[in-house]
């Protein structure tokens, strides 16, 4: 063999490891972007919660505990899963209080 084929060679093989590397790269800035919206989200409704509980009159435990389960996954933080988990115990604790405070 030529030392053509050699240059060939080593050459498809950098490109095909830099096609992978930037896969890999994008996949994961766009997995970290997931989990901070995630967050982001589930803060927001913790937010709404909170807001809800101060405008209610009466005192709903149910939605308290729920608040308070959505806080303690907030505080441990962890990926998408457990943000959307914390976003619907705030979501389940807001509407409580709306509803008390309704009636």
């Amino acid at each position: 063999m030529s030392w053509t084929w050699w240059v060939w060679l080593v050459g498809g093989a950098v490109l095909l490891c830099a096609g992978f590397a930037a896969a890999y790269v994008l996949r994961g800035r766009a997995r970290r972007r997931a989990v901070r919206v995630a967050w982001s989200a589930a803060r927001a409704a913790i937010g709404r919660a909170e807001v809800s509980r101060d405008a209610a009159s009466a005192t709903v435990p149910e939605a308290e505990r729920l608040l308070f389960d959505a806080e303690h996954l907030l505080a441990e933080g962890g990926g998408r899963a457990v943000a959307r988990v914390a976003e619907t115990c705030a979501a389940k604790a807001d509407r409580l209080w709306r509803e008390a405070a309704d009636g």
